[in-house]
């Protein structure tokens, strides 16, 4: 009798913990078959000016909204119906913002994602709209602060709070561009009291580099003036029809970038192969890979995209028999001859010890705060997208960001001699994943 109360005891215990597993089960396969469906929340960007901030929710295909506000503390909430947001999307973001506070993001109920903003700026300071296109598919962009009549609200003033005078983070208009690229860049001056460097200490940190050399190639005309190829005529449609559609031209002020003249430069090429990853994948090779897919990216969205190499060449004239010097400078001469609005610099990091990893945005020491700006939107967007270690974004004396007259930033997008992260860089979605963090932190910093 023991032995039948004992067995039927086991039994139900047993029933107790299926029952459980069999309905999570269930449900997680319930939720898969709902997601589907739904829109997928796939970032939260914020964007700090002098006059407002900028709130933009990316999603995966058009969302709608709905939107209500609290009181003690003043919030703003905006629901997202038939949408759902997965555990990368961090959920709450600190600002410091004379204009709101935090920002909060959670799955409300199971089709619907909340964002909770407190708002410092009164109820008729901040403007909710949605948006389709751009970098995604689907944006809810919520605005705070002087937002002007253009969002159809009367300019406010919001209150002002002591604190230290910022620099505004809106760009100056871009100087007007040639007719045509010009002929040839300027030849280099030669720099004062510049010691011998190679390119080695003049583009990369303290850390040593794989000391391979490629084998020479032969010198090629530089194709450094030219802009990179357009793209196919059918996909810059919405661009040429955006003065006449309002969407559109709301796409152009949130990413900024229509009329911006970038200049994207592919570190080393040619004779020289940069660092050489554990299987010999080399660092120019995979540059210039993301480069190019760069220039596609803000292409799309409007902006004038110039190389400094669009294939396996030196970037001065001379080939390889340009000094290091002559090369580098050759390369801010293609920014600073097309009157760039910044200037992106791309690189792979490189260490004796295999272990090291990671994404670092470099800006020059003695530069503006907007090239710090640029750096850290830039490095912050590629580890959303890679997934790699953040090294911080650090001072540097770098040629290409000294000596180039606009905002400029170098960065280090992983370790080539990780055998992981060489892997991941020479791969076609470790490329494209680059490239699209680029392409958005150079997006958030005109945003």
């Amino acid at each position: 009798m023991r032995r039948v109360i004992g067995r039927t005891i086991c039994f139900l215990l047993l029933l107790c913990i299926a029952l459980p597993l069999a309905s999570a089960g269930a449900a997680a396969s319930d939720f898969g078959d709902r997601a589907r469906d739904m829109a997928e929340i796939t970032n939260v960007r914020v964007s700090s000016g002098e006059k407002k901030i900028r709130i933009v929710v990316d999603a995966s295909k058009p969302v709608t909204f709905k939107q209500m506000a609290l009181s003690n503390p003043d919030r703003v909430v905006v629901d997202i119906p038939d949408a759902w947001i997965p555990a990368k999307v961090k959920r709450d973001t600190k600002v410091d913002s004379r204009f709101v506070g935090a920002i909060r993001i959670a799955q409300f109920n199971p089709t619907t994602v909340r964002v909770v903003v407190e708002n410092k700026v009164g109820k008729n300071n901040y403007h909710v709209f949605r948006l389709s296109g751009g970098t995604a598919p689907g944006r809810v962009v919520l605005d705070f602060g002087d937002i002007g009549p253009s969002t159809q609200q009367a300019t406010i003033a919001v209150p002002d709070v002591k604190q230290p005078a910022k620099t505004s983070t809106q760009p100056a208009a871009p100087a007007v561009k040639p007719s045509q690229p010009a002929a040839k860049p300027a030849q280099p001056a030669k720099p004062v009291k510049q010691p011998a460097a190679t390119k080695k200490d003049t583009q990369k940190p303290a850390a040593t580099k794989t000391d391979s050399k490629a084998e020479p190639t032969k010198a090629q005309t530089t194709e450094s003036q030219q802009p990179a190829k357009k793209p196919d005529p059918a996909i810059n449609q919405p661009a040429r029809e955006a003065a006449e559609n309002p969407t559109d031209a709301e796409i152009d002020r949130i990413t900024g970038l229509k009329g911006r003249v970038i200049v994207i430069d592919p570190g080393h090429g040619g004779n020289d192969s940069g660092a050489i990853g554990p299987t010999g994948v080399m660092e120019k090779t995979v540059t210039l890979r993301i480069g190019n897919e760069v220039a596609r990216l803000l292409q799309n969205q409007g902006a004038t995209v110039y190389m400094t190499r669009t294939t396996d060449t030196e970037v001065s004239p001379k080939g390889a028999d340009a000094s290091d010097i002559e090369e580098l400078q050759a390369r801010c001469d293609v920014a600073n001859n097309h009157k760039a609005d910044v200037f992106v610099s791309i690189h792979m990091d490189s260490f004796s010890d295999g272990a090291a990893r990671g994404t670092t945005g470099y800006y020059y020491s003695l530069g503006s705060k907007r090239s710090r700006d640029l750096a850290d939107k830039i490095r912050s967007n590629v580890i959303d997208e890679l997934g790699t270690q953040s090294r911080g974004t650090q001072s540097c004396n770098f040629y290409v960001v000294k000596h180039t007259d606009m905002p400029a930033t170098l960065v280090e997008v992983a370790f080539i001699s990780n055998p992981t992260e060489e892997k991941l860089l020479d791969s076609e979605e470790g490329v494209k994943k680059a490239a699209q963090g680029i392409a958005d932190g150079i997006a958030d910093f005109f945003g």
